[in-house]
């Protein structure tokens, strides 16, 4: 690990302008992604500014028609906190094991977008809008392929603005080793229409659009069968082909469904 400054800003305000300072400043949050590359040599910041423990990006709030979650809430906290959408909750809950929910955030989640990111396929299910201190970016606009974001250099999430579903429902088959997604389903019933969400399966979370004009006629898992997802651009690795992948995006979403109606 090469050697760099640490500091612990004590204000949001704080944090901002020491990264506009100069050199090769990071942010450090839950660092469940940030750490291992340090250790790995794979990032070597000069400065590293700790927000974890910023009260700004630790707060979840209600802000009319949606749930506003700071983006240092740990998955943990998540978990408990959210009740307000039960299939969110639920994803925060199986994200890793629990010492990776008890640091990671979500915030750093979707910074680092992890082709097996759990939240990606939350926010693009539910439609919701990343916060920054510069602007708000749809999550549709975010994600722009493996470990890219629409994220510009220096720009911090500061949180995520999720609308409240009628029903959502989220299923995942795990990495026995990591607990991260193989391929991970969220389907959500808004205002706007159904959304289908998948992750793990692809260079970045994606939607379905075939899957979703199902759904919005009969919001059932009936109403999936016959429905098959294009192996060729999905992943393959020793857990899983591309061809299993795309089986289990159709066997997945079902449950997903079954899950929003209950």
């Amino acid at each position: 690990m090469f050697p760099f400054d640490y500091r612990r800003p004590a204000a949001l305000a704080e944090a901002i302008a020491a990264h506009g300072g100069g050199g090769d400043v990071r942010y450090l949050a839950g660092g469940q992604s940030l750490v291992p590359a340090l250790k790995l040599g794979l990032a070597q910041p000069s400065v590293l500014l700790d927000i974890a423990r910023l009260p700004e990006l630790r707060r979840i709030r209600a802000e009319g028609p949606t749930l506003v979650v700071g983006a240092a809430v740990t998955h943990a906290a998540m978990a408990e906190a959210v009740v307000a959408i039960p299939a969110l909750a639920m994803l925060a809950g199986g994200i890793g094991d629990l010492q990776v929910r008890n640091m990671g955030t979500p915030g750093g989640a979707l910074a680092n977008n992890d082709p097996a990111c759990d939240h990606a396929a939350g926010v693009l299910g539910l439609g919701a809008v990343i916060r920054t201190d510069r602007r708000e970016i749809a999550a549709a606009d975010f994600f722009l392929g493996m470990f890219e974001t629409a994220l510009e250099p220096g720009e911090l999430i500061v949180e995520i603005v999720y609308s409240l579903p009628r029903r959502a429902g989220y299923a995942k088959v795990r990495n026995p080793a990591s607990g991260y997604p193989v391929v991970g389903v969220f389907v959500a019933e808004t205002g706007d229409g159904v959304r289908v969400a998948v992750t793990g399966a692809g260079a970045t979370a994606f939607r379905l659009p075939e899957f979703e004009a199902a759904l919005a006629a009969d919001f059932s898992p009936l109403a999936l069968a016959g429905l098959e997802v294009s192996p060729d651009d999905l992943n393959r690795d020793l857990h899983a082909s591309h061809d299993y992948r795309a089986h289990l995006i159709g066997v997945l979403a079902g449950r997903a469904v079954a899950d929003a109606r209950r």
